[in-house]
């Protein structure tokens, strides 16, 4: 009997998916715990409907990552921070600094999380790599000044 799953079910499948099982097992088990409902015409027609809405979503975020990649490639952040005599930062310019500098200065919000900076403890011009999405990124500079 093909059913189609409506939770996840340990040794048969993910939700969602299409699967062939025992007729009492689907009757006795899948039915009766409301895990599964059978694959007529309409639950496949949900279920094609399903997965045509999330392939486009995902199309329409990897469009969009790609647009806000090519916003922010080869572009020059500038952070101004205190240093002492020599040229040493107090402290140093975190991924924090660096994506709230962007969401300033280009209106692009980035979370901290995806920016890659290496230490920064002095002045001068830095490179930044940011995930902007699986498999997108950017590179662009931070350059640090007084």
């Amino acid at each position: 009997m093909k059913v189609v799953l409506l939770q996840d079910v340990k040794g048969l499948g993910k939700k969602g998916e299409l699967v062939n099982t025992s007729d009492g097992y689907a009757r006795n088990f899948l039915f009766p715990r409301k895990l599964a409902g059978q694959a007529d015409s309409q639950a496949l027609a949900e279920l094609k409907n399903k997965e045509s809405a999330e392939k486009h979503k995902l199309e329409t975020e990897i469009a969009a990552a790609k647009e806000t990649a090519a916003r922010l490639e080869g572009k020059t952040i500038k952070l101004s921070a205190k240093a002492g005599a020599n040229g040493k930062l107090f402290g140093s310019v975190t991924s924090k600094d660096v994506a709230k500098a962007i969401s300033d200065e280009l209106k692009i919000d980035v979370d901290k999380k995806k920016v890659e900076v290496e230490d920064i403890k002095s002045f001068g011009v830095y490179p930044v790599e940011v995930k902007v999405y699986n498999g997108i990124s950017a590179s662009l500079y931070v350059s640090v000044g007084e």
